[in-house]
Formats: C-alpha cells, structure tokens, sequence
C-alpha cells in the first residue's frame, strides 16, 4: 500500500484492494460551531468517478452538516483502519435523494459489505467528490 499522500483518482493496487476489504469506517464532517462530528459508517471507494459513498437516513445529524454547508458542499473525510494499516479519503460531500443514485450506492455496499440493507424509503447517499487521499500498509 502506498505512504500517503495518494491521487484518490489512481491508487496503487494495494491501497484499493484495502478499501475493497470489509472495515468499518468513520465519516467526519463539521458542526455549526466547526468541532468535528466523528460516526461510524460503511463507505464505498469507486476511483474511477472520483467518488466515496455513505448511504445513511436523510434525518441524520451527518446529513444535517453536509446540507448546511451548501451546494458546494462539506468539507469532510472518511477514515478506515485495520492493525497498522490506515487510508483516508477526503473531499467535498454533497446529499443526493436521486434513487439511482441512492440505488448505486446500495449495491456497492452489497458488493462491499456482503449484505443488502434493508429498504428504507428515507435512505439517500453522501456522495464525496474526492480531492486527496492518503495511508499507510
């Protein structure tokens, strides 16, 4: 795996195997007052569209601090880490209730996590638009 920092947009193969592995993650976005908001969630890396995924409840507070920062989005990363090995992905997040949207983001976790969630008529995706990448394996 690659010693940061890494192009989100071409990863060695080592560091996109590590995200293509089960591991929980950690989403952090910004509160109102600029302190961090740190949660668990499962992510998804797609390299080829730039792109990091969350699906999650449109009532959730992660989802309230991504739309307050607007429509050029929210600063924010995603982090996983197994032993020594850690990645992180950051970039600008934004919330998108297009259900083929939505519906890609599900499958992705499906491949990713071995599960289907269950349907849920509030889910929508974070999407983050990737602007840097690091880790260490």
């Amino acid at each position: 795996m690659a010693s940061y920092p890494v192009d989100p947009r071409q990863p060695d193969a080592a560091y996109l195997s590590f995200w293509r592995e089960r591991h929980l993650c950690t989403l952090t976005t910004l509160r109102a007052d600029g302190s961090p908001h740190v949660v668990p969630v499962g992510v998804t890396y797609d390299s080829e569209a730039g792109l990091a995924r969350v699906i999650t409840n449109k009532s959730s507070a992660k989802v309230g601090h991504v739309l307050a920062a607007g429509p050029d989005g929210a600063r924010v990363a995603v982090c996983q880490v197994d032993g020594p090995r850690w990645a992180t992905l950051e970039g600008l997040a934004r919330v998108s209730t297009d259900p083929a949207r939505v519906a890609e983001a599900v499958r992705r976790y499906a491949e990713r996590y071995e599960r289907t969630p269950a349907p849920n008529p509030s889910r929508v995706v974070i999407e983050i638009e990737l602007t840097g990448a690091m880790g260490r394996g």
